[in-house]
């Protein structure tokens, strides 16, 4: 015989209502409570009955998670955690990826709406005002992008490029090349006006080259243009894209970092595997997905929104080195032992 609602509740010795609770609202039942009742339920084998759960609460208790590019290496952290987190809630998560497609992404928010309580949009391609409307038809948090009145988390790549440039303008480079990802990523702006900004406040150059798709053949196809700008330090909108361009550089005999010194952004697996390894700015992707998580289901209690704003931090490895400007009365040894902290 099946094991039923009525059975967790009788070995828990609490109400059915608090049962019902614990799996539709985890939050209005209090920890100590909830946590006998999961582990009774789990004990006797109890598994609830989504279908007549979401009939009686209006919720699925699942959660679509839309991503630009599942092949990308930055993406799989932010879904594992966000699948991790939500299923802690007793929520089941949907991945979708758009290949970088805005019209396959606003497909598939209108396909996943009737099937799913919210919606998790990672680095949207679509214009402000689609996710707008779109937003009429479902819940939505958008990763990685600012939207006025729309609920985000968002890793500060801003802050992230500030580093890096004033990074290779202290190891004495001043004629900069910003390798620039997709035209409708806003992240990319954000990257391009802080990077410039920071150069410019510096008096150096920074030429910026692109748009270029976010995958590691871009980065390699650029190598001719980055050389011909006579620039010393490349930043490139992600560890794809710097990756392929090392790649190249090296193909070419060009030393990195001995002539072109090489950053990242993301801070994927394989930036540490490359040789040399890669200076990047590490986004706190699996804590996005988490705070992603958090904030649609917080929404669809009670209706808030707002921002929240992650910091990244600058990890710096062996692909940047020495530029042609010291600063005055640094020794070799001081600016080696600068690049290794």
């Amino acid at each position: 015989m099946a094991v039923t609602i009525r059975d967790v509740a009788r070995a828990s010795g609490v109400h059915i209502s608090t049962v019902s609770r614990t799996f539709s609202a985890p939050h209005l039942v209090n920890p100590e409570t909830r946590s006998r009742v999961l582990a009774t339920a789990e004990q006797l084998g109890y598994r609830p009955n989504r279908a007549a759960r979401a009939l009686i609460t209006g919720r699925t208790h699942n959660i679509g998670l839309i991503v630009a590019d599942i092949a990308n290496p930055f993406f799989p952290p932010l879904i594992k955690a966000a699948e991790t987190h939500a299923r802690r809630r007793d929520y089941h998560v949907f991945v979708a990826d758009t290949d970088e497609d805005p019209i396959v992404e606003a497909d598939l928010v209108q396909a996943l709406a009737k099937q799913v309580d919210g919606i998790l949009l990672c680095s949207p391609r679509m214009s402000d005002d689609q996710i707008e409307q779109l937003r009429r038809e479902v819940p939505l948090v958008v990763i990685n992008r600012m939207i006025t009145g729309l609920p985000a988390v968002v890793m500060d790549v801003g802050q992230g490029a500030r580093s890096a440039v004033r990074h290779l303008l202290d190891l004495g480079h001043r004629h900069l090349v910003y390798l620039s990802g997709p035209r409708g990523s806003w992240t990319n702006q954000k990257i391009r006006q802080a990077a410039g900004a920071t150069a410019r406040a510096a008096g150096a150059e920074l030429t910026v080259l692109g748009p270029h798709q976010p995958v590691s053949a871009a980065g390699a196809a650029a190598a001719e243009a980055v050389l011909a700008t006579g620039a010393t330090a490349v930043l490139a909108y992600n560890d794809l894209m710097a990756i392929g361009l090392l790649q190249a550089l090296q193909d070419r005999d060009i030393a990195v970092p001995g002539q072109v010194s090489v950053v990242g952004i993301d801070d994927i697996a394989a930036s540490e595997l490359v040789r040399p390894q890669l200076t990047t700015v590490a986004n706190p992707t699996a804590a996005a997905g988490r705070a992603a998580v958090d904030m649609l289901l917080q929404q669809g209690d009670d209706g808030s929104t707002g921002q929240i704003n992650l910091h990244t931090d600058l990890v710096i490895r062996n692909s940047t080195g020495p530029g042609p400007f010291l600063p005055a009365g640094a020794t070799t040894a001081e600016v080696a032992a600068y690049v290794k902290e």
